[in-house]
């Protein structure tokens, strides 16, 4: 299930630099790939600035389906996961037919809240957006936030129990 390739458990950061040699953040990451397509695009040609939203989405489903676990099956445990935030950063344009690389991490373990944050990348590795999504667990009898589902915390305990 888990793709050796698309998906890392830890990772050397210039944050985690910080804590001393040898130190090493923890975290799942995912990658995957999408082509620009030209609905996405705006009259510049440039890859429309509201079409990532819906780019992150496809990111984090993907991401969680790796670590098997689907949204479908998270909402059939009668938990709702609604984007509490979204923050964008756009450092270069991406273009109609551009292959582009979204990493997607989570970079602490989730409780009530999940967030990804997000890399999106060129064919170049180029560096074109930055941006993360805090999404809440939601029981969805009460409408009121709860604990991430006990299945999920099973499948996150490798990235983040070190």
């Amino acid at each position: 299930m888990n793709d050796p390739v698309n998906v890392r458990h830890c990772l050397h950061t210039e944050q985690t630099a910080q804590h001393g040699i040898g130190y090493l953040a923890c975290m799942f990451e995912h990658r995957h790939q999408l082509r620009v397509r030209y609905a996405e695009t705006d009259r510049m040609g440039y890859m429309y600035y509201g079409a990532y939203a819906a780019l992150f989405e496809v990111a984090r489903v993907e991401a969680l389906r790796a670590l098997g676990i689907s949204y479908r099956s998270v909402e059939e445990e009668g938990v709702m996961l609604p984007v509490r935030e979204l923050n964008v950063r756009y450092h270069k344009p991406a273009f109609y037919d551009d292959l582009l690389t979204i990493v997607t991490r989570i970079p602490s373990r989730p409780g009530v809240r999940i967030t990804f944050d997000y890399e999106v990348r060129n064919e170049a590795d180029a560096l074109l957006t930055e941006a993360s999504t805090t999404l809440v667990f939601i029981d969805r009898a009460s409408g009121r936030p709860c604990n991430m589902p006990l299945r999920m915390t099973d499948l996150f305990a490798p990235y983040f129990d070190r």
